[in-house]
């Protein structure tokens, strides 16, 4: 088991890894506008980028912070971990959470400098429809079983390849295009670009966002028991001392 880094540089490595997050979601939608009027191979190029940028942040930062970059698997972690300790305590995910929606909201302003966008100008894409927010429970339920699901197997080493692929995925397969992240989700706010979200429509996605963490511990629950096998310590790498896996959502 290796030393836990102090909890200030982890919570910064979540805030940076989220706002290189939001930065490749954000500037990735923008640049393929840009090449293309195609909404199809906009979306084609967006969801490329986010599986790449993925990859290379959960293998980079996730040995730091766990790599969470999602306030859902945060608080997934604390509440699959509280009985046994293994996951992050109360005050660790009070440092965890805001720092990754000030990342969200930082990247997606960086993510518009970088491409002559205005800093910060609201979304006008709505996202308000009953099928969408299933989306968004089907994505985020099925991110936590995999995040978890793979600590439970002691596959957690696979987590950049699988989380990656499955929100690759899950752009296509999903009506909402997987956002599946409640800070990222308020990010996106931020920019009036391809990605972007209306704020009107922020809390409901949020909601089902929720709603899909609750529906993702149960099927962790269900399909793998309430509490994590005994697994080889060969088989599972454990980001900065705690029993999780890295974790992400676009």
């Amino acid at each position: 088991m290796t030393e836990a880094a102090p909890l200030g540089r982890r919570a910064a490595v979540e805030f940076v890894g989220t706002g290189a997050l939001v930065a490749v979601v954000v500037g990735s939608g923008i640049q393929a506008s840009k090449l293309t009027g195609d909404v199809g191979l906009q979306l084609l190029a967006n969801s490329l980028a986010t599986v790449f940028g993925l990859g290379v942040l959960i293998v980079l930062l996730g040995p730091v912070s766990g790599a969470h970059f999602n306030p859902a698997v945060t608080m997934a972690a604390w509440w699959t971990g509280r009985r046994s300790g293994d996951g992050p305590r109360l005050r660790e995910v009070a440092a965890y959470v805001p720092a990754q929606v000030a990342g969200a909201i930082g990247g997606a302003v960086l993510a518009d400098g970088m491409f002559a966008e205005p800093l910060v100008r609201w979304s006008v894409h709505a996202r308000w429809s009953g099928h969408l927010w299933l989306g968004e429970v089907v994505a985020t339920a099925g991110l936590v079983l995999l995040v978890f699901g793979l600590a439970r197997v002691g596959r957690a080493h696979l987590a950049p390849v699988a989380v990656a692929a499955y929100i690759g995925a899950a752009y296509w397969f999903t009506s909402s295009t997987s956002f599946a992240n409640p800070a990222v989700t308020i990010g996106r706010a931020f920019t009036d670009t391809f990605a972007g979200i209306a704020p009107a429509s922020v809390l409901p996605f949020i909601a089902a966002q929720l709603v899909g963490l609750v529906v993702g511990i149960g099927l962790v629950a269900a399909l793998f028991g309430r509490t994590a096998p005994a697994v080889d310590a060969e088989d599972v790498r454990v980001p900065h001392g705690e029993h999780h896996p890295a974790g992400i959502g676009h």
